[in-house]
């Protein structure tokens, strides 16, 4: 039996989120149809309330509700750790990273069509000041992730600066984001220089 059109087109909205399959789709949708308005009035809401709200930071391009996020605003910038997206920025910090960070907003991915002009590099090199240490590449330990960090090294050395990246202990073609908090604070201070 097919649902009806209304059902299906939901079931195919949530089937367009990340690890989400038909099955699990048609149990959110259901999970919709069971309350009652008010929740999924409240859950569009906060929806658009994000879509609204959400932007990133003009310092280090991390999600913010201000034009400078609260860790920009408030930590010393003498270290500064490299990701590729928004969302590894909260994964190093349950791991206890205490610096800033810089969103690269993805790897070097020829085959994606990304290159050096599509990342914030020009960015994170005018964000070095006499008073930076050391840049942290955590970038995920793949073929992109290790190009996009190579390439970091080449153009910081110059600089004079340390510039280190995680330690192994996250296993190659895996990502942060679902690395364990034990594994990315071992490899955080066990990083090794570029």
């Amino acid at each position: 039996m097919k649902h009806p059109d209304s059902i299906e087109k939901l079931i195919h909205k949530f089937s367009l989120l990340p690890g989400v399959g038909k099955k699990t789709a048609a149990r959110y949708a259901y999970f919709v149809i069971e309350n009652d308005r008010a929740f999924a009035a409240d859950f569009c809401d906060k929806i658009i309330e994000v879509k609204d709200k959400v932007r990133l930071c003009s310092t280090c391009f991390a999600l913010s509700e201000s034009q400078v996020c609260s860790i920009c605003s408030t930590r010393e910038h003498d270290t500064i750790c490299v990701v590729a997206y928004p969302k590894d920025v909260v994964v190093l910090e349950k791991a206890g990273h205490r610096g800033v960070y810089h969103v690269l907003g993805g790897s070097l991915s020829p085959l994606e069509g990304r290159g050096v002009e599509d990342l914030k590099i020009k960015e994170l090199l005018h964000r070095i000041k006499d008073n930076t240490k050391e840049i942290i590449v955590a970038l995920n330990p793949d073929i992109e992730g290790e190009a996009t960090a190579l390439y970091l090294a080449k153009l910081i050395k110059p600089f004079n600066i340390a510039v280190t990246r995680l330690a192994t202990g996250i296993s190659m073609g895996s990502d942060i984001e679902y690395t364990d908090e034990v594994t990315l604070s071992r490899a955080i201070s066990q990083r090794i220089s570029l």
